[in-house]
């Protein structure tokens, strides 16, 4: 299933000092994956598009709070309460 935000598990040294976080996660843009801008794509209107920041419903990104990107604590092999 496509999805724009993709995880990637860093790399946890012996040393470090902190806890680790096993799963960050990044945001890829829409545009990557629209090699071309076909025409007749639909539009928002034009008060729509200010408030959301793009024309093309197709280019529109999402930004969810973080936490809500998050997996739960229990599945990084922290308790939870």
């Amino acid at each position: 299933m496509f999805t724009q935000f993709k995880p990637y598990y860093p790399y946890i040294g012996p040393c470090d000092p902190c806890p680790p976080i096993r799963v960050k996660w990044y945001n890829t843009p829409p545009q990557l994956y629209i090699h071309f801008q076909p025409p007749g794509l639909p539009q928002f209107s034009p008060y729509d598009a200010l408030q959301i920041g793009t024309l093309w419903p197709a280019l529109y990104g999402p930004y969810p709070m973080p936490m809500q990107v998050q997996e739960p604590r229990a599945a990084e092999g922290g308790e939870s309460s």
